[in-house]
């Protein structure tokens, strides 16, 4: 009988500490099986789950997150993109919780290239929770990058 006791708390245990580790995570992250506080690689078919389903509404924009996203549209043969992918790397972290960080191979993904008209990279698109999408071109400093979050993703919304 003890036998029997001991292993059944010590695989509460093991399922209490496995859904805690899930339940820190939000619903884009854990539900597929993405990196919080990383930039996740995503591809099309991710793109309209995790973000915007254009085939489902293709005239209007509904976002399918719960949190504000950026999406780094990037080539590995570019240079500026290399450079702000640390940049990056370091804002998912410094925003976990709060921003969901994306980024997307033009070269491997080119619908959304195309769905975005991307002519130059590196391109991040800003996504607020509620509201339409921005799109930055160029390379900027991470200060530029956090000052973009502040206000265009994490700016207070008036209630009431």
């Amino acid at each position: 009988m003890k036998k029997y006791s001991f292993l059944a708390v010590v695989l509460f245990m093991v399922a209490f500490v496995s859904c805690s580790s899930v339940g820190g995570e939000n619903k884009e992250t854990a539900a597929s099986g993405l990196k919080e506080g990383a930039v996740n690689q995503i591809s099309t078919e991710m793109f309209r789950t995790l973000v915007y389903d254009n085939q489902k509404t293709p005239t209007e924009w509904i976002y399918a997150g719960t949190q504000p996203c950026i999406i780094d549209f990037y080539a590995d043969w570019c240079r500026p993109c290399k450079m702000i992918a640390p940049i990056m790397e370091d804002l998912a972290m410094q925003y976990k919780g709060k921003v969901v960080f994306y980024k997307v191979n033009i070269d491997q993904e080119k619908e959304l290239a195309q769905m975005f008209n991307i002519q130059s990279i590196p391109a991040i698109l800003y996504v607020p929770a509620n509201g339409k999408p921005q799109m930055a071109v160029g390379m900027s400093s991470k200060e530029e990058y956090i000052q973009q979050i502040q206000s265009l993703l994490l700016k207070p919304t008036a209630q009431n």
